[in-house]
């Protein structure tokens, strides 16, 4: 039986990316798909409607885990058994959410990481900075949880619902409104000791309009997490 799926994807100002997007998620998956507009000034919402999606819509811009949260939110609310994340400005290609959905259906994971590493480095385009930076993460991840990553820092997911029925997963914390939230769930089912597997998952990055991340400021915020919980800072 296929477990009734949502696939959440967090848009900011992402007109010409997001019907792409849509369009490239495979049928045989059987998932429904919200798009999350973190207040864009565009047509991102109008777009992705018109490519068959529903839309969620904050009133101001609050970040792409705030974003991600809110789809959480509204596949619980809906009953849903599993969410996947993609990103919105199509650095993922839908298809690989295949194995990671298999594996959470048929292989009773909790959780599927997406890595674009576990098959070799599959990130067409990538620069030397975020290759680093990446190998890096997963390299202290590794250290302080034990758990064999291989890449950390990749948006494309899938997780049973269910593991939020564990208090100590708690996503509704204002600090994790940017790019904090992502390695928070993935550090806090590791070590809540959820089934946690990977599965390959590429990332493309265009040549123009691949990443809204600043440099410096933003990477520390998908570091801080981390940090924070390994030395007991945060819950």
């Amino acid at each position: 039986m296929t477990l009734r799926t949502l696939v959440v994807i967090p848009a900011y100002n992402e007109q010409g990316k997001i019907s792409r997007v849509l369009h490239k998620i495979p049928t045989a998956l059987q998932a429904d798909a919200l798009v999350v507009d973190d207040c864009s000034g565009d047509q991102t919402a109008a777009e992705a409607k018109q490519a068959g999606a529903e839309v969620v819509r904050h009133p101001q811009n609050m970040g792409v885990g705030a974003a991600i949260r809110s789809g959480i939110d509204h596949a619980m609310t809906n009953r849903y058994t599993v969410v996947a994340i993609l990103s919105g400005d199509d650095q993922h290609d839908p298809a690989d959410l295949r194995e990671l959905l298999r594996l959470v259906e048929c292989e009773g994971y909790d959780f599927v990481q997406g890595s674009r590493r576990l098959a070799g480095l599959a990130a067409p385009n990538i620069g030397l900075f975020r290759r680093t930076f990446t190998w890096v993460y997963a390299f202290i991840f590794r250290a302080l949880t034990g758990f064999p990553c291989t890449d950390a820092t990749n948006g494309g997911r899938a997780f049973r619902l269910s593991i939020f029925d564990d208090k100590r997963i708690n996503l509704w914390q204002e600090w994790l409104n940017t790019y904090e939230l992502e390695p928070y769930l993935l550090y806090q089912v590791v070590k809540c000791k959820f089934k946690v597997t990977e599965a390959p998952m590429k990332v493309i990055y265009h040549r123009q309009g691949t990443t809204k991340m600043k440099p410096l400021r933003d990477w520390w915020r998908i570091l801080r997490p981390m940090l924070y919980l390994s030395l007991g800072l945060r819950k």
